[in-house]
């Protein structure tokens, strides 16, 4: 099958699509046909090597982290009928290699996509989407009249989290470039802000801060209200151990103010995040869709900023050995 990889740092050329083996299930796993993997935020860092002193520098990498397909195969204990079945899912926790035909994975990291929901939707989903839940509702309890900032309000992340806080009746503050602005509110943001011209002290106080950008921690932490929370979802790739160390101590310290989590959703969130969308809460965003021969391409999107919404790569079919 065909898996895009790296063996080495650097920028988008170092990825290749490589020819490996079809994983088989094994006890409680199935085998997905992967129609779609998006791309996540902090994949193009990780990538070209910004965070290989956090994330260490093991070789070949995978990419992707999240799919949406269909099930093909099913490993001892799992129940046969799930072939066949249209899926999302999500790795294992710290996994990558989801940017490849077929992915073995606990059948508890899959469950049926909403139906209607084409296959790029449904991939870019899964990581976004239970991240911004366990931040909102397990982890800030964000409550209905409460502020919420959200900090990188147009990427997928980012764009999710304006519709839950919405959803939950928040008063959605989002900070975006200038181009989004009006289409951040369009998804449900009361008051929108220039990222470029709109510094922490012009903001106020915030009951809950969710920083998907990363750079001066401190800054935005300051925004919190009395009994605010601040949840930093990024860490600065130009500084990552300073910003992993400054929001470790931070946490530390105010640890019921400071919640930094590192993302590994149960079935169950899963299943939360599918009634999000089927109840209409929550539309999945795609700023765009490349064919995985362009997989260098969907990097370089990511990588020039201004999303709105996740960068997805569609598997299609596989043409064979070349050559």
């Amino acid at each position: 099958m065909r898996a895009v990889r790296y063996e080495r740092f650097g920028p988008p050329d170092v990825l290749t699509i490589d020819r490996v083996p079809v994983p088989d299930p094994g006890p409680g796993e199935v085998l997905v046909r992967v129609h779609a993997a998006s791309v996540g935020g902090g994949e193009t860092e990780i990538r070209a090597g910004s965070l290989r002193r956090v994330m260490g520098s093991r070789m070949p990498r995978g990419l992707g982290v999240d799919f949406s397909g269909r099930v093909s195969g099913v490993g001892p204990g799992v129940d046969p009928a799930r072939v066949g079945e249209e899926v999302l899912g999500i790795l294992p926790h710290m996994g990558f290699g989801s940017t490849a035909d077929f992915v073995a994975v606990p059948q508890e990291r899959v469950v049926a996509a909403p139906a209607g929901l084409d296959p790029a939707g449904a991939a870019a989903l899964p990581a976004s989407g239970t991240t911004v839940l366990t931040a909102l509702v397990a982890k800030a309890r964000l409550r209905e009249g409460e502020r919420l900032l959200v900090r990188g309000a147009s990427g997928g992340v980012g764009s999710t989290a304006v519709q839950v806080g919405r959803a939950l009746g928040a008063h959605v503050t989002g900070l975006a470039g200038r181009r989004n602005l009006d289409w951040v509110r369009d998804l449900g943001a009361h008051e929108v802000f220039d990222r470029r011209e709109t510094g922490p002290a012009d903001l106020g106080r915030f009951d809950v801060v969710l920083d998907v950008v990363g750079s001066e921690p401190g800054a935005y932490r300051r925004l919190r209200a009395p009994g605010g929370r601040y949840l930093p979802l990024a860490i600065d790739p130009r500084r990552p151990l300073r910003s992993t160390a400054d929001t470790l101590w931070s946490a530390a310290v105010d640890r019921r103010r400071v919640l930094p989590f590192s993302n590994n959703p149960s079935r169950e969130d899963l299943t939360e995040l599918v009634r999000y969308v089927e109840s209409g809460r929550l539309v999945p965003v795609v700023d765009e869709v490349f064919p995985v021969e362009r997989v260098r391409e969907a990097h370089r999107r990511v990588e020039k900023g201004g999303l709105r919404g996740k960068v997805v790569v569609a598997m299609g079919e596989d043409p064979g050995p070349q050559g």
